[in-house]
């Protein structure tokens, strides 16, 4: 196994549950920081980056992003630990084995105000 020296691989969870265990509000915070590198895909979709979208990790509402974001789009990914450190929300790095990870990303949402596909 090759070591990742630069942990451009390695992703951070950062869970919608503060580290004195409660529940994150407002519930669509995941989507509103995922949306920052977001773009407008075919029939009005919202496409989130593939390196930084929501999932839901043991029924919490948890965003994934990847360490490459840090050296690659820097300010995004300042901005996003800083919310999670002002928030005290709990950040993690993804242990999760991807072959038994069933929590893809929502590759597209409706926008408008519709819920997601």
């Amino acid at each position: 196994m090759q070591e990742n020296k630069d942990n451009t691989e390695e992703k951070v969870i950062i869970e919608g549950i503060n580290l004195q265990g409660q529940k994150f509000r407002p519930s669509d915070w995941v989507e509103r920081l995922a949306a920052i590198l977001s773009s407008f895909g075919d029939k009005q979709r919202l496409k989130y980056h593939q390196c930084v979208y929501p999932c839901t990790i043991k029924g919490i509402r948890s965003l994934v992003v990847h360490r490459q974001v840090e050296k690659n789009i820097p300010q995004a990914y300042e901005f996003i630990m800083n919310f999670a450190k002002q928030n005290n929300l709990r950040i993690q790095i993804d242990r999760r084995n991807p072959e038994n990870a069933s929590l893809a990303p929502a590759k597209e949402r409706r926008v408008l105000g519709r819920k997601a596909l």
